[in-house]
């Protein structure tokens, strides 16, 4: 019993299963149901685990819907909760941080998101238990800080950790292929299209080869890689490349 309520821990796998099934059809509606319902399911168990967990899934939601005031109030929420479960130089902690930096890089707060993601190199780098996945993940969106802030060369140098970072992950050359891209956008921001043209194309080109690895599901995550990639490859005049991403994304969207 806790202050006179027994404690129910909410089921994290099964919730983001849901959320997993309900983004693989693209039902953003869906997705705030489920969690909201399992929020207040957590708050009536006493589940502090669980509600960071759901609070976590709502801040990357709301960025992936472009609801920033609905993303900085369960951002501040998160950042509440780490304090009472005393998480904030731990794992967990980290990568609550490097979630909120995440959407306030998305939206365009950088300087706030910068000392987040310097805070979880901090934890993730000194910790023997850290997932590769993770610091590759807090890599990648640490390099589009630094580019967004015009740090180039800090970007790249954070950019190749991710590269080096997720060859050690099962699937992990489709988070390749998104640095890559990053990388492509940083050298243009830096040196201009006509003087990175060389290694841009070498970039585009990498990304390519690791979207045609065969060692990873064809599922809903590959599906928003798709999405996120094509948009760069036609960008760079990767017409070719971005319709047939573009395809892979509305055939699995269509299966499911």
């Amino acid at each position: 019993m806790i202050d006179g309520t027994t404690f129910a821990p909410v089921p994290q796998q099964r919730i983001r299963d849901k959320v997993d099934e309900c983004m693989s059809r693209k039902d953003y509606a869906g997705v705030e149901k489920v969690l909201s319902y399992w929020l207040q399911e957590a708050e009536a168990g006493q589940d502090l685990r669980g509600r960071l967990m759901i609070l976590n899934e709502m801040v990357g939601h709301y960025r992936k819907t472009g609801e920033r005031e609905k993303a900085h109030l369960r951002a501040d929420d998160a950042l509440a909760l780490l304090s009472s479960l005393e998480y904030e130089n731990a794992i967990s902690g980290a990568t609550t941080y490097v979630n909120i930096g995440t959407a306030f890089n998305a939206f365009g707060e950088n300087d706030a998101a910068l000392p987040l993601f310097e805070h979880a190199r901090q934890i993730y780098e000194n910790s023997a238990g850290t997932d590769p996945q993770l610091l590759g993940g807090l890599y990648n969106n640490m390099g589009l800080t630094y580019t967004a802030l015009g740090r180039y060369e800090e970007a790249l140098a954070v950019f190749h950790k991710a590269l080096d970072t997720m060859k050690h992950v099962p699937g992990g050359s489709l988070d390749a292929a998104i640095t890559c891209l990053n990388m492509a956008d940083t050298k243009e921001a830096q040196l201009g299209m006509e003087e990175a043209e060389s290694e841009i194309f070498m970039l585009l080109e990498r990304a390519e080869s690791c979207l045609t690895d065969s060692s990873f599901p064809k599922d809903g995550y590959y599906a928003y890689v798709c999405e996120r990639c094509a948009p760069v490859f036609e960008y760079y005049g990767w017409f070719a490349a971005a319709n047939r991403l573009k395809q892979e994304a509305a055939d699995i969207y269509e299966r499911s």
